[in-house]
């Protein structure tokens, strides 16, 4: 299927913001819809984020915290906002090291993404972090947390569970299982 995306942009006529808090921002855009009408787009401004693909002697790096939103805890990857300016792979390198303690010897990004491109600009850079070695954990004043490591059937499980309910911790899991079925294949070979 082949379309021409031109014809689909919507022209932004005027912008209000709404709202500016520590991490986000809610602006109210006004367009103009392909046909020429108007319309109008709540749009919630993120500075953008890194997560950690971590694997340590097997098993999945992952940090357990209460999620205010969910009003729950939350079995995640290490994960953390960029900081204005922060290039991704030092913030990747950064949240690994501040919320596990883990270093890493080699870091290379997997892919970014979108968290929710109808109403929000977030963009999530997913990290792989190899050559793991443990040292200290330096959690922000407000932040609390407990690592875990995970072996791919417990991840599987958490997911069944709703343990492990979060978009970048599913991919990341997926992930981790699609690279160990091509090891796996590679060695049969």
């Amino acid at each position: 299927m082949t379309t021409s995306h031109d014809k689909l942009v919507e022209k932004t006529i005027s912008t209000e913001p709404v709202f500016s808090g520590r991490i986000i921002s809610l602006q109210i855009d006004t367009v103009e819809l392909p046909d020429g009408s108007k319309a109008t787009r709540e749009v919630v401004k993120h500075p953008g984020a890194v997560a950690v693909i971590a694997i340590h002697e097997g098993r999945l790096l992952l940090v357990d915290q209460f999620r205010q939103p969910m009003r729950r805890c939350e079995l995640e990857i290490p994960a953390g906002k960029l900081e204005k300016g922060e290039d991704p792979m030092e913030a990747a390198k950064r949240e690994l090291q501040e919320e596990t303690g883990y270093h890493c010897d080699q870091i290379s990004l997997i892919h970014s993404f979108y968290t929710s491109p109808g109403f929000a600009d977030e963009i999530i850079h997913l990290y792989l972090a190899e050559g793991l070695s443990a040292g200290e954990m330096a959690l922000d004043e407000d932040e609390f947390l407990e690592v875990y490591e995970a072996t791919l059937e417990e991840c599987q499980q958490y997911i069944v569970e709703g343990r492990i309910a979060d978009a970048k911790t599913i991919m990341a899991v997926y992930i981790w299982q699609q690279q160990l079925a091509r090891d796996t294949e590679s060695k049969e070979i």
